[in-house]
């Protein structure tokens, strides 16, 4: 059966995706949450298999079009990869725990606020970062890009988020000289088998709603392609600014829900304190 408020969500969310490349998991997430009541963890396992149907298709794409640098792509998953399974052990002991909701949360929201951070000031950490990364030889480069891969594999399997944004940034730093659409291409193509093992490994911890995943892709795929059509029309830097401020507001709103119903016990007991 498909729900209709799941799919006219997935339509927003892919309405956005497409004009602007990012906020998938950054807005889908954060949107079972808040407005559908929905487990974090359930959550966070759903926008993954969910993600990992609409990365396919962008990555074929992208594969037809030559815009995929696969060595990039092996290096990335050589480090994710593995540390999404340990990940995903780890989440299944704790899984039904207030501490899972609680971690989750916390994580949660500050990759929504590094993702929006990297929105606003992608230019200026690129520009800071790039001359320290410029010297690297090949082998470092590899090394260093197999460690930000685990570390994307990390906070992509507890929150779903940073697999675009920062992962196209992390890109941009580490290997200067390739094409923005390579950079892009292989990002898409490494959340592929990013996605796919987290969405999977939630699918056996019992972390997914396969109704919910349907619904959404019947509202998101049409959605993606109205906003690659769109994107060309509204300018970019508009579109980031917005993103990016409703990704503080929904960050600190979960932070704040939390805090309220007393779920984050070292941030309860600081509102405690007298002042």
């Amino acid at each position: 059966m498909i729900d209709p408020s799941y799919s006219i969500s997935g339509f927003g969310v892919g309405l956005l995706v497409g004009m602007t490349g990012v906020g998938g998991g950054s807005l889908m997430t954060p949107l079972l949450i808040l407005l559908f009541g929905i487990n974090p963890a359930t959550a966070v396992g759903t926008d993954l298999l969910y993600a990992a149907a609409t990365k396919t298709v962008g990555s074929m794409v992208h594969g037809i079009a030559h815009s995929i640098d696969w060595r990039v792509v092996g290096r990335l998953a050589t480090g994710s990869v593995p540390l999404t399974i340990a990940t995903l052990v780890v989440l299944s002991f704790i899984n039904e725990s207030q501490t899972a909701r609680s971690l989750i949360t916390i994580i949660l929201s500050g990759a929504l606020l590094m993702a929006a951070g990297v929105l606003i000031f992608r230019g200026a950490i690129v520009q800071f970062y790039r001359g320290r990364f410029h010297s690297l030889d090949d082998r470092s480069t590899a090394i260093a890009t197999v460690i930000f891969g685990g570390i994307l594999g990390i906070l992509v399997t507890v929150s779903s988020v940073g697999a675009g944004a920062v992962g196209v940034c992390l890109l941009i730093i580490l290997y200067p000289r390739l094409p923005m659409a390579k950079i892009v291409g292989s990002d898409i193509a490494h959340a592929v088998p990013l996605t796919l093992v987290a969405g999977a490994g939630h699918w056996m911890i019992g972390t997914v709603d396969m109704k919910i995943v349907g619904s959404l892709l019947v509202g998101s795929l049409p959605g993606i392609i109205l906003g690659s059509y769109l994107a060309v029309r509204v300018p970019e830097q508009v579109l980031r600014s917005i993103l990016a401020v409703t990704l503080v507001i929904v960050a600190s709103k979960l932070l704040y829900d939390r805090v309220a119903a007393g779920s984050l016990p070292l941030l309860t007991a600081f509102r405690r304190l007298p002042h």
